[in-house]
């Protein structure tokens, strides 16, 4: 099943494993099954420490990684290749007593969770976001034995995902009933299941002294702010609702100067691994509510905590742009979807229409194309936006159909998933519909500022004004990357625009020095 340079990785990483590891595979004659069964017993012959058993399971083919010695059990239902095949390997080594990257505190909160949880999770192999929430529930399950996850592939399991009208990935069910949605990190499982959770932690960060730089936002332009400024010897701290931001979304990057491709996760990965090389201040899963000034900047949190900072830099980015018609919401994860690579295998052999013409949108329709029975572009302008190379590849797809000037006016639907859509011709005013199975939105960006309105000043566009430096309306406020007036909204002009901005927070606090604080440079060149 596994190559042999796969085997050789394999191999290394398996001799991390401290005690026994016991693989129970459900399998019958089907072809999956018996890739399945190939797979496990490639593991099997790399390390004396791993075993295999067959035995009838709920599911199959399926695989569990159980610790026979705590009974912890992590389950896969399904093959675990593809995106999913590194969670598989760190299922293995957490099994297998290899240290888990979690703080002492968060490793103690799971262990002691009560009563009994068993997930489900439903996933595309394809799904660059739906690896992180399987790591972090078999994180779980390797910690507390009253935990249990079991990654189900949509795409095989289609049975199973129709019946409980599951139209997104990541799917995550508690005993039985929705738990959640789309990407999730471990600190936000935990402030479900533990309540008290989100309150000891605001009061937590409420404690915590003044910073000189306070970053909001922990996307491209919020790392480079952070290391910029933690490279000049400031008290810096990071507090972001998910670290990555929309980049973690982001499947193929080609453009990165220096990278010639990569994926957004595994640069998300890397980003935040160089922002802890300093000694940066990062809190993850909280939200910023409201910006005050009185001496110092407050920072209000969703959780009620606040924080206090001689600077901030304000770097939230910028979230899908909603169509705001009818319907949209209402199937949203019926149907409705924003990621064509996470939720596309959902919808094999279907009829689909990819909202947009420009990049993005094109760039859908084209992954789509290959997946699905038939994709309809919807451009509301009278031509496409796209370059050119992509026009002419889904022109050459004689699965795609594009229209123009098409302004869709409603999404429609039979109560529990998507239908079709209800779109006017702009040019001759006739309304239309099309049966559909699923709609994909690619219209752009929104900044995330609402919360800063009345605080500084915004575009009608909703974004931070900025200077050349930086610097917004308020001084000793910072903003970069897409939340502001930039005029591209690219990853690596971002980073650029945070360590821009990073270095002016810097100059403002030399220029606005007070007794109270002492600022000492650890690097007095820009890096």
């Amino acid at each position: 099943m596994l190559d042999a340079n796969l085997k050789n990785q394999l191999q290394t990483y398996l001799q991390n494993l401290k005690r026994p590891v016991e693989l129970v595979v459900s399998a019958d004659e089907s072809k999956k099954s018996q890739e399945l069964k190939s797979l496990a017993n490639d593991i099997v012959s790399l390390s004396s420490l791993v075993s295999i058993k067959e035995a009838q399971g709920q599911r199959t083919p399926a695989m569990t990684v159980v610790n026979p010695a705590l009974n912890t059990q992590i389950s896969f239902a399904g093959l675990p290749m593809g995106h999913e095949f590194t969670s598989l390997v760190l299922a293995l080594l957490h099994t297998g007593g290899h240290p888990i990257k979690l703080s002492d505190d968060i490793i103690e909160q799971i262990r002691n969770l009560p009563g009994k949880y068993e997930f489900e999770t439903y996933v595309s192999l394809t799904c660059q976001n739906c690896p992180d929430v399987i790591q972090a529930l078999n994180m779980m399950a390797a910690i507390n034995p009253n935990i249990t996850n079991v990654m189900i592939d949509g795409a095989l399991f289609q049975d199973e995902v129709a019946s409980r009208n599951i139209m997104a990935v990541p799917s995550v069910y508690l005993n039985g009933e929705v738990f959640a949605a789309g990407r999730i990190s471990i600190g936000e499982i935990l402030n479900k299941l533990d309540t008290g959770a989100a309150s000891r932690k605001a009061e937590e960060l409420s404690q915590k002294a003044p910073y000189e730089v306070l970053v909001v936002g922990g996307g491209p332009a919020g790392a480079a702010a952070a290391i910029y400024a933690a490279r000049k010897g400031l008290r810096t701290g990071v507090v972001a609702d998910k670290f990555g931001g929309q980049v973690a979304e982001t499947v193929g990057i080609e453009n990165f100067i220096s990278v010639k491709a990569t994926e957004g996760p595994k640069l998300v990965a890397n980003l935040e691994a160089h922002v802890r090389d300093y000694e940066v201040d990062i809190m993850d899963n909280q939200k910023a509510v409201k910006l005050a000034s009185d001496g110092l900047f407050e920072l209000e949190l969703a959780s009620g905590a606040k924080l206090r900072s001689r600077t901030i830099l304000l770097a939230t980015g910028a979230r899908w742009r909603e169509m705001n018609v009818p319907g949209e919401k209402e199937y949203r994860g019926k149907g409705v979807a924003y990621c064509p690579h996470c939720d596309g295998p959902l919808f094999k052999g279907k009829r689909v229409a990819v909202i947009g013409g420009g990049n993005s949108g094109i760039e859908a329709a084209i992954d789509l194309a290959n997946i699905v029975e038939h994709v309809t572009v919807l451009e509301f302008d009278s031509k496409l936006r796209a370059d050119d190379v992509l026009q002419r590849k889904a022109a050459s797809m004689g699965n795609i159909k594009i229209i123009t000037q098409a302004m869709t006016t409603e999404v429609t639907g039979d109560g529990t998933r998507v239908n079709g859509l209800n779109y006017t011709d702009r040019a001759t005013g006739e309304n239309h519909h099309i049966a559909l199975a699923g709609i994909f939105v690619q219209i752009g960006l929104v900044p995330n500022a609402e919360w800063l309105k009345g605080t500084v000043d915004l575009t009608p566009r909703g974004e931070i004004i900025v200077d050349e430096r930086g610097q917004t309306s308020v001084p000793g406020v910072f903003a970069a990357g897409d939340v502001t007036n930039s005029p591209y909204k690219q990853i690596i002009i971002a980073m650029g625009s945070g360590a821009n901005a990073s270095l002016s927070a810097f100059d403002y606090l030399i220029r606005h020095s007070d007794d109270s604080t002492e600022t000492k440079t650890t690097d007095t060149k820009a890096a």
